[in-house]
């Protein structure tokens, strides 16, 4: 088999460049994660220093990063801690609902857009980005603070409402009839619930058929599984991150401790690729005309997430520094949004370029607000390895 040259030697540049981006974040104790969406801006169609060769690659990647980045998210928490932070958010997700997609709505609607494109980019407003704020939460080690559970729990049901709405969008998009989409829609619901059922009534049971002694045959086990549930996730228009949390939510005690060790590696490889993607998506010749609205719209939507974060903080009856740190992590819109551009950009013209500079500007924003809403101490959390694993 040839050895293909060129993508080697660009998957070796940007790997390396990646390395001296994430040193140069932290030594100023920041999250390397604007500095990896610049690097893909630079590198992507239109960029100084196109990658062709490895182009699709990093777009298998990002796929894979963000299956592992909430796979590992997973792992911190219990299933049954979380299914009662779930029960108890359905009044955060309804806020979230309304506060961040009617900005979308309203701006389609001044924009002169038609129903399909108003419902899209209230979608685009509405979803933040799972991968994003995983990896925020790692790299500004607020895993155990108290406002975390509640920031997930959002998290979760954002992608879980993705599941009713996609199949709507691509078949309204598509010209489709409504008994399409709701077929679409009573699939997805059933999926999902489905999963939450067998994962909350047998998940125990899992840690015990992967458990290895051997790290490589544990490795191989974990991640297989969390593809094939992330798939079929994606097969049912639900989430392929929700599937790999629930993966993640069910493993407990010395799995959870190992799983965490021999993925951690893995993880950071293809989370920095997940976000070297977003900016590789963006043509900066796209930007500029669509900078004044989608500023405007971050400007709004900066201030709608922060308030969705802090009444789900505040239900967790968090203090005022513990909300405000939740609604920061809540900015950052990312996967979800792209998807949606990529079913409904075709038929607008303005869509495509204001949801993608909308997205590219929160993508950078988020993590800086995220940093600026100041460190606290974790909250300590019980061992890993002492985590209850009943059900």
């Amino acid at each position: 088999m040839r050895t293909p040259v060129a993508l080697l030697l660009e998957l070796g540049l940007l790997l390396a460049a990646l390395s001296v981006l994430g040193t140069l974040a932290r030594r100023f104790t920041l999250s390397p994660i604007p500095l990896y969406l610049l690097a893909g801006l630079a590198v992507g169609e239109g960029g100084v220093a196109p990658v062709p060769a490895a182009g699709q690659f990093v777009e298998t990647g990002a796929a894979i990063g963000v299956v592992l980045l909430l796979l590992t998210l997973g792992l911190e928490f219990s299933l049954t801690e979380f299914a009662v932070g779930m029960r108890r958010h359905v009044p955060s997700a309804l806020v979230d609902l309304v506060l961040n997609a009617a900005p979308g709505a309203v701006a389609g609607v001044l924009l002169g857009m038609d129903g399909v494109g108003i419902l899209a980019l209230a979608g685009a407003t509405y979803i933040s980005s799972s991968g994003i704020i995983a990896r925020l939460l790692t790299d500004l080690r607020r895993l155990g603070n108290r406002e975390t559970p509640a920031v997930l729990s959002v998290l979760v049901m954002e992608d879980c409402a993705m599941a009713l709405y996609l199949p709507v969008l691509a078949v309204l998009a598509s010209g489709g009839q409504w008994w399409q989409a709701m077929l679409g829609v009573l699939a997805a619901v059933g999926a999902v619930l489905t999963a939450f059922a067998v994962s909350y009534r047998w998940g125990h049971h899992l840690g015990k058929l992967i458990a290895h002694p051997d790290a490589e045959q544990l490795l191989l086990r974990v991640l297989g599984l969390t593809l094939i549930v992330a798939a079929l996730a994606e097969f049912v228009h639900a989430s392929a991150a929700v599937g790999a949390f629930l993966v993640g939510l069910t493993l407990t005690g010395e799995t959870a401790t190992r799983t965490r060790a021999v993925l951690s590696p893995l993880r950071d490889l293809f989370a920095a690729v997940f976000f070297l993607a977003i900016g590789l998506s963006v043509d900066p010749v796209d930007l500029l005309p669509a900078l004044p609205a989608a500023l405007a719209l971050a400007a709004v939507t900066v201030v709608t997430k922060i308030l969705t974060g802090r009444y789900a903080a505040m239900r967790d009856q968090v203090g005022r520094r513990g909300q405000l740190r939740a609604g920061t992590a809540l900015i950052a819109r990312g996967e979800f949004s792209l998807v949606i551009v990529g079913l409904v950009g075709a038929l607008h013209d303005t869509l495509g370029p204001l949801v993608t500079t909308y997205v590219f500007i929160l993508a950078l924003v988020g993590p800086v607000l995220t940093r600026l809403a100041g460190p606290a101490p974790s909250r300590p959390r019980p061992a890993p390895d002492t985590r209850d694993g009943s059900t």
